[in-house]
């Protein structure tokens, strides 16, 4: 099960594939090219999930927010995915710092997401 999991812990569960291409813009306040997704993440092992507004059930890596006609909306990613992996690093076992730096540093993102409510008949 993909929520309520435990760090660490094998993990077996239906996940999506979702591929990420970031649109290049330009920056004028460091006046250079920086690379957009338009999604913003929660969580992390190192994070106190009772406390998130957004009632994560475990120390997963959550998506928080996507942002209308951007990279990540267009790819079809959705608030509350639950990323288990990007381009092919484990989510499951990292801190929020982690995943915001590994996700900001790639053109391309390759998620594995799990998604409350998808069954093998979705």
């Amino acid at each position: 099960m993909a929520f309520e999991h435990q760090p660490g812990a094998p993990i077996e569960c239906l996940s999506l594939m979702i591929v990420i291409e970031k649109d290049k813009v330009f920056n004028p306040e460091t006046n250079q090219i920086v690379y957009y997704s338009g999604f913003s993440i929660g969580g992390g092992i190192d994070q106190d999930y009772r406390q998130s507004p957004h009632n994560f059930p475990d120390h997963g890596i959550y998506v928080t927010n996507v942002m209308q006609h951007a990279p990540a909306f267009r790819a079809g990613l959705q608030f509350g995915d639950k990323i288990l992996e990007c381009n092919g690093m484990d989510f499951t076992m990292c801190t929020h710092k982690q995943a915001v730096n590994f996700i900001s540093s790639k053109k391309f993102l390759h998620l594995l997401v799990a998604r409350r409510g998808v069954t093998s008949n979705h």
